[in-house]
């Protein structure tokens, strides 16, 4: 590109230099050509011969040329043209040819006048123009020569900074490649567009490796989780097929094994819906929808449940609360932390679920009077799998919080776990969920 630009800047030149002599030259002929033919029409032979040899007479850098003949008997009548020049074509009023001109033979620049009974040569000597067309011409070959190297060692030196400054991000994506997730792109310290590329790949590369963790922990987590139901139904099935002596054990034992493995698909179920909120494949479901109505059929569908345990179910709830989201999901997530909540929270304990618009968002908090999380359980908690020592004794799988935080992110928010009231024993917990309304 930078060959191209300089090469079309030379020729530029060029025709402003070279070319401008050729059309100043044409157009002195030119308008030298009119005026003699004025001067016939007013003086006849007599006056154009007159203007021949004043226009000599004067022209002290010997450049002009002029030749006066008879149409018919090719006799010459006034000029500094010994004869007509030879072998020219005769169509056509311009045309350039050597002469001799002063006894010299020169390049020459003509143009032909055909008049009643005569023929009018007026010209040009171009000897001058033609040297210093030719030593233009010769300049700018040089130059587009000298323009086309400095273009391809610049193209040169550009292309091994280049190199040199992607080695780096070369070098750690073949690690990478190779398997070796750990490496990451050296930064030269300049802050220029290399070392901020070079900040966004490392922070892919932390992003892929923490999800690679996570892959590997969940894969863990459900060959441990997972083993133990497993195995538990698959003993009760063959214990039943040896020992049963009825129809009736059996079909008992059957009818628990179907549970147990419902449990199992329930947790596959639960992993699905995580991994979905994460990848934010639910999204295309976002649509407007009332927040207040969707924590009410939260709260209606656990009521009963809170009843049969001796527990108390309250809700704290304002008329609206409009956003855009996922009611499904929503509702999944606001259900898991009631659930949870009512696990938790001893007979005669209460539940509130409560939501507000603040100045940033909407909250949504659940609160118990159960034995709450510790610090260190709290920096666990929606992890996979992960279960805190008091809640080993009971029912579940530990995706409930997991599910929580994934439908929280792929809203735009997040969630909080605090002491629900710090001064009493136990705190109990309150969960929080910060929700954008818009």
């Amino acid at each position: 590109m930078f060959a191209c630009a300089a090469v079309a800047l030379v020729a530029v030149l060029w025709w402003a230099t070279a070319g401008a002599l050729d059309r100043q030259t044409d157009a002195a002929i030119r308008a030298d050509a009119i005026a003699l033919s004025e001067r016939w029409r007013e003086a006849g032979n007599t006056g154009l011969v007159e203007a021949i040899e004043e226009r000599l007479a004067v022209d002290v850098e010997n450049e002009a040329i002029y030749l006066m003949m008879e149409a018919g008997t090719g006799r010459r009548i006034a000029g500094n043209l010994d004869s007509w020049p030879k072998g020219q074509p005769e169509t056509g009023p311009w045309f350039r040819t050597r002469v001799l001109h002063d006894g010299l033979a020169v390049d020459a620049r003509l143009h032909r006048l055909e008049l009643p009974g005569l023929r009018l040569l007026v010209g040009r000597d171009e000897t001058e123009r033609t040297e210093l067309r030719r030593l233009l011409t010769e300049g700018v070959v040089w130059a587009s020569g000298a323009v086309v190297l400095f273009a391809l060692a610049g193209a040169w030196l550009i292309r091994h900074a280049l190199q040199a400054r992607m080695r780096p991000a070369f070098t750690t994506t073949a690690a990478i490649a190779g398997g070796d997730l750990s490496s990451r792109v050296a930064l030269s310290g300049s802050g220029d567009e290399f070392d901020r590329l070079a900040q966004t790949l490392n922070i892919m590369l932390d992003r892929i490796g923490t999800l690679m963790e996570g892959v590997r922990g969940v894969s863990d987590a459900i060959a441990h989780d997972l083993r133990t139901p497993i195995a538990r139904a698959r003993a009760k099935l063959e214990d039943a097929l040896a020992t049963s002596e009825d129809e009736e054990s059996l079909r008992a034992t059957v009818e628990q094994g179907i549970a147990d493995l419902d449990g199992i698909s329930r947790i596959f179920q639960a992993l699905l819906r995580i991994a979905e909120a994460e990848a934010g494949a639910r999204r295309a479901a976002f649509a407007p929808l009332d927040l207040v109505h969707v924590l009410a059929d939260a709260a209606e569908i656990y009521e009963a449940t809170a009843e049969a345990r001796g527990q108390r179910l309250e809700t704290d709830l304002p008329d609206s609360l409009p956003m855009v989201g996922d009611r499904d999901l929503l509702l999944q997530a606001v259900a898991n932390l009631l659930d949870n909540a009512i696990k938790f929270t001893p007979s005669g304990g209460a539940v509130l679920l409560s939501a507000a618009a603040t100045s940033v968002g909407i909250e949504v908090t659940v609160a118990d009077d159960g034995p709450g999380l510790s610090l260190e359980d709290r920096a666990h908690a929606g992890e996979r799998f992960f279960r805190a020592d008091k809640a080993r004794a009971t029912p579940g799988s530990g995706l409930g919080l997991s599910l929580v935080r994934a439908v929280a992110h792929l809203h735009g928010g997040e969630v909080s776990l605090v002491d629900a009231v710090p001064q009493r024993v136990p705190p109990g917990l309150r969960v929080v969920i910060r929700l954008p309304q818009g």
